[in-house]
């Protein structure tokens, strides 16, 4: 049985590989696609290694 930080982070890698898809059909948002893929791997693997990790903000956020 899959825990839910499990299920967080393929659900993250899932959109990471949709937003990949989408910008390698439409060149006008391939940027930021690809670029929206990138945070979505990295908070995959931030879910991943340190489930219950804070993230600081920056200050006036």
């Amino acid at each position: 049985m899959a825990t839910h930080a499990e299920l967080a982070a393929r659900l993250l890698r899932d959109a990471a590989s949709f937003f990949r898809t989408v910008g390698e059909q439409n060149e006008p948002l391939r940027e930021q696609m690809m670029e929206n893929a990138g945070v979505f791997e990295q908070i995959a693997g931030l879910v991943e290694t340190d489930p219950t990790g804070e993230i600081e903000e920056e200050s006036g956020a």
